[in-house]
């Protein structure tokens, strides 16, 4: 696992304790890792983790849905 999606992991972990794998291309939105209530908590994860403010209007939904779309869309050097 690369070190930049660690803190994802973790998070996505912490709430979905009975997870004990999340693949890379499992859809973390349609199995429910990342329901709609956690979405925002998510985005603020995720901009923590950039060092910048995301912006939702700008962006597609699918870039959230799995581990390797994350690292691709926000988490690579």
């Amino acid at each position: 696992m690369d070190d930049a999606i660690k803190p994802v992991v973790d998070w996505l972990r912490e709430r979905n304790p009975t997870v004990k794998e999340i693949p890379e291309d499992l859809d973390l939105i349609e199995n429910r890792l990342i329901d709609s209530l956690g979405f925002i908590e998510f985005v603020l994860l995720l901009e923590d983790l950039i060092g910048r403010e995301l912006q939702l209007d700008q962006i597609d939904v699918d870039q959230f849905r799995t581990l390797r779309s994350l690292t691709h869309h926000f988490l690579r050097g």
